[in-house]
């Protein structure tokens, strides 16, 4: 008869004398077992899973446990009576068999086998033996610190258990999460992220699904299975700006934020296939991992949006520079040529008529070059206004005596403050912008009807308002009309225009520092108001007096 060969899990695998005797118990041991001896990472429980099969897995590793400490102890009492190795050793034996319990079973466990040791103590090696008795006070004390002893090692042993099965899975998820950290790091910037952000993350951790919810965007990505109930739940967490965790289904909504802003939701289904619960630590970490890689997509976006309007504005000022200088020359020369023909006379009526209509055109066409040489001149980087203490009542009172024709100039109502504030400003600068804001009140407005400029302002900042009724700017507008070239969709059919005029205003006035804002409903009119720094230490007494202005009331103008 053959030595029979041991495997290193110190578990009989197989003998000749198996074989040839035994062949059920051989056939047991090969085909049953041997598949789960040949692991690399051998389950003591996988025995226990083969004769228990229709037990629950927890449950059968708690009864496989329970049964082999019961076993020693029965074993240990039964070595201990029949060698009379007495109470002392006996009991270390037993304390023994309960450390290893709570090592493998955890602190429930070994506390009943420890109740049984003290039993099988007391009946089998306390005097009077084969009865639950104790007399001896000695042999109380003993038993007592026996069993404190046993619950105080199975408590420590219990815990050091779970401190370390923690620090295996934190350290399990810190490598998961490096990974995961490393793979969504290097990610194309230039793409959307949400879609290989839920798969990543669902692959990394084995998670059963994962939804992501981008709130800027207003879109849901997700990966996995069972991701439509998970909506819902995504988008609660960023309405409700919290993490919450769905015990039923397993389930960690978390709020994705950017500088304490609520920017979307993250959903990480943990479900069966995991095996194991997710903390809130690495789900918070999770969080902000989905939210930086959101912002880096964005930002990148937003860098190059910035930098492709910034060439296109680039362009544009150096076309409308090259426009306008090719323009300025011949218009110039054709409106004095044909200002010069109708000062002559000796024109029939239909030669006046088509003189005074090329006059007109090109005065307007010399108009729009100096506009489009004015805007290439305020979007250069060097470009600086002149700055100085200024009445914005005398650049008022100048725009007016250039008006044409006489009937616009007959519109105008001022009213002048009773101490006006002095402004820090270009002067030909501030007149073209009050000029254009002038142009726009005449074009606009109601036909015949009165334009009102006030004044205003405090110990920082100059205002001047012109007001008219007419066309109401609606609230989508009321900051595209600042714009170059836009034209709101009421204009249309009204009078023509380039769509230059406010953006100049607004060029101008940012590059005094100041501001240009609208108000208009349909029951006050239309209001634009231009606001400039106030100069420092200068007052009337320093400024020319403004003259031959009409003072007349004003209704209050919304600025």
């Amino acid at each position: 008869m053959t030595i029979p060969r041991m495997h290193r899990s110190g578990i009989l695998i197989e003998s000749l004398w198996v074989r040839q005797r035994l062949p059920t118990i051989h056939h047991l041991l090969t085909d049953t077992f041997m598949p789960y001896l040949g692991r690399k990472h051998y389950n003591r429980f996988v025995l226990v899973d083969r004769i228990l099969p229709t037990v629950p897995a927890k449950r059968r590793s708690a009864l496989f446990i329970f049964g082999g400490a019961l076993a020693a102890v029965a074993l240990s009492t039964w070595l201990g009576y029949w060698l009379r190795i007495g109470l002392a050793t006996t009991g270390s034996i037993y304390l023994v068999v309960v450390v290893v319990t709570a090592v493998y079973g955890g602190f429930w466990t070994a506390t009943a086998i420890s109740v049984v040791a003290v039993s099988c103590l007391n009946y089998f090696f306390v005097p009077p033996i084969f009865a639950f008795t104790v007399t001896s006070a000695e042999d109380k004390v003993a038993l007592l610190v026996f069993e404190f002893t046993a619950l105080v090692v199975s408590r420590l042993s219990d815990m050091a258990n779970l401190r370390a099965a923690e620090a295996v899975a934190e350290r399990r998820d810190s490598e998961r999460l490096y990974k995961a950290a490393r793979r969504i790091l290097l990610l194309d910037r230039s793409r959307d992220p949400g879609e290989l952000l839920t798969s990543k993350i669902r692959d990394a951790f084995e998670f059963q699904a994962v939804a992501l919810f981008d709130a800027p965007a207003g879109r849901m990505y997700s990966s996995g299975i069972g991701c439509l109930d998970l909506e819902a739940g995504t988008r609660e967490a960023h309405a409700g700006a919290k993490t919450m965790f769905e015990a039923e289904s397993s389930t960690w909504y978390c709020v994705l934020r950017v500088d304490a802003r609520p920017i979307g939701g993250l959903a990480l289904s943990i479900g069966s296939r995991s095996g194991a619960s997710v903390s809130p630590m690495l789900a918070d970490a999770l969080a902000s991992l989905c939210a930086v890689a959101l912002e880096r997509y964005r930002s990148l976006e937003r860098e190059l949006r910035a930098e492709a309007i910034r060439q296109c504005e680039q362009l544009r000022s150096v076309v409308l520079d090259t426009l306008g200088h090719e323009f300025k020359t011949p218009v110039s020369t054709i409106w004095a040529a044909s200002s010069g023909l109708l000062e002559s006379g000796g024109l029939s009526s239909m030669q006046a008529e088509l003189l005074t209509l090329v006059d007109e055109q090109s005065r307007k066409l010399n108009d729009l070059a100096s506009r489009l040489l004015r805007t290439a001149k305020l979007d250069r980087a060097d470009f600086q206004p002149k700055r100085k203490p200024v009445l914005l009542s005398v650049i008022v009172n100048s725009v007016i005596q250039d008006l044409e024709p006489q009937q616009s100039r007959e519109r105008i109502r001022v009213k002048l403050p009773g101490e006006e504030v002095v402004a820090l400003g270009d002067p030909s600068l501030v007149g073209a912008a009050v000029t254009q804001l002038v142009d726009n009140a005449l074009k606009y407005s109601t036909p015949d009807s009165a334009i009102h400029i006030s004044f205003g302002g405090d110990d920082g900042e100059a205002t001047i308002t012109v007001h008219s009724t007419g066309v109401v700017i609606q609230q989508a507008d009321r900051e595209r009309i600042f714009e170059r070239f836009f034209r709101a969709e009421h204009t249309e059919h009204g009078p023509t225009g380039t769509g230059l005029g406010l953006s100049i205003v607004k060029r101008i006035v940012e590059a005094h520092h100041g501001r240009v804002w609208v108000d208009s409903n349909p029951e006050r009119g239309t209001a634009f108001s231009i606001g400039l720094p106030v100069a420092v230490g200068a007052n009337r007494k320093t400024a020319p007096r403004l003259v031959n202005l009409p003072e007349l009331d004003l209704p209050d103008c919304a600025g």
